[in-house]
C-alpha cells in the first residue's frame, strides 16, 4: 500500500491543503476559497464514492446509472467553467463526442468488459479528459472573442461568414487546451509516473504491462481531448454557447 489510511494521512492533507488556500490568499489568486472547498468536496465524495463503488459494479443498470452521473457531473462542471448563462448545457456535446467513441471502440473490442470494475476508471479518465479539454478550450474561446472582437469584425468586412471569422481568430487559443496533455504524452517516464502506470505496478502487473495499459490511456485521452476541443471550438464559432 502506497499511503497508509490513518490520522497522520488526514493531518498532513489538512494541512497541504490550509497551505494550498494560504498561498493562494497571500498572492491574491482569487481563488482561495475555491481551493478550500475543492478539497473537502473531494473529500467527501472520494468517501461517498469508496462506499459505493462496491456495490454498484454488481449490477449493469447500477453501473450505466453512476456512469451517466459522472457524465452529467462533467457537462455541468465544463460548462458552468465557460459561461454562466444557459448555454452552458452545449457542454454535454464535446464530452459525449469526445468520450462515446472510444468507450463504445473499448466494449466492442473486448479490450474493456463491461463490468464496473474495469468499466468506471477508464470512462473516469476518459470523462476528466473531456471535462478539463472543453472547459480550457471553450473559455479560452471566448475570452479570445471577446478581447478581439475588433478582429472579428474585420473578417466580416472582408466577406468572410461570422463562423469563419469566429474561427480565425478563436482557433489558436482553444487548441491551448490540448497542451497539458500533450506535455504529459511527452514527459511521460522521464519527468512524471502518473497514476495507471503506478496504480498497476502497486497491484502486482509487471513494468511492461503497466507501461502498456499507460501509453493506452494517454493515447485514449489525446483522442478523447482533440475532439472536445474541436466541438466546443465550433460551438462558440457558431454562437451556440457564449456570455451574451
Amino acid at each position: 500500500m502506497l499511503l497508509p489510511v490513518n490520522p497522520t494521512l488526514g493531518a498532513v492533507l489538512a494541512v497541504l491543503l490550509a497551505a494550498a488556500a494560504t498561498v493562494a490568499a497571500a498572492a491574491r489568486l482569487g481563488r482561495s476559497r475555491e481551493i478550500a472547498v475543492a478539497g473537502v468536496r473531494a473529500a467527501v465524495q472520494l468517501t461517498a464514492v469508496s462506499l459505493v463503488i462496491g456495490w454498484v459494479i454488481r449490477s449493469v443498470p447500477l453501473l450505466l446509472a453512476f456512469l451517466a452521473l459522472m457524465y452529467a457531473v462533467a457537462v455541468r462542471t465544463a460548462g458552468r467553467r465557460i459561461t454562466s448563462n444557459r448555454t452552458w448545457r452545449w457542454a454535454a456535446l464535446p464530452i459525449a463526442a469526445g468520450v462515446v467513441p472510444v468507450v463504445a471502440a473499448l466494449l466492442l473490442t473486448g479490450l474493456v468488459p463491461l463490468k464496473g470494475i474495469a468499466l468506471i476508471p477508464v470512462a473516469g479518465i476518459l470523462i476528466g479528459g473531456a471535462l478539463t479539454a472543453t472547459a480550457l478550450g471553450g473559455r479560452r474561446a471566448l475570452d479570445e472573442l471577446e478581447s478581439r472582437r475588433g478582429e472579428v469584425e474585420a473578417g466580416l468586412a472582408l466577406g468572410l461568414l461570422d463562423r469563419d471569422a469566429r474561427l480565425e481568430v478563436a482557433r489558436t487559443a482553444a487548441s491551448d487546451a490540448l497542451l497539458p496533455g500533450l506535455d504529459q504524452t511527452r514527459t511521460v517516464g522521464l519527468v512524471t509516473l502518473p497514476g495507471a502506470f503506478v496504480g498497476m505496478l502497486l497491484g502486482g502487473a509487471s513494468p511492461l504491462h503497466a507501461g502498456a495499459v499507460q501509453l493506452f490511456v494517454l493515447v485514449a485521452l489525446a483522442a478523447v481531448q482533440t475532439v472536445a476541443v474541436a466541438v466546443v471550438l465550433e460551438l462558440a464559432a457558431r454562437g451556440r454557447i457564449h456570455r451574451g
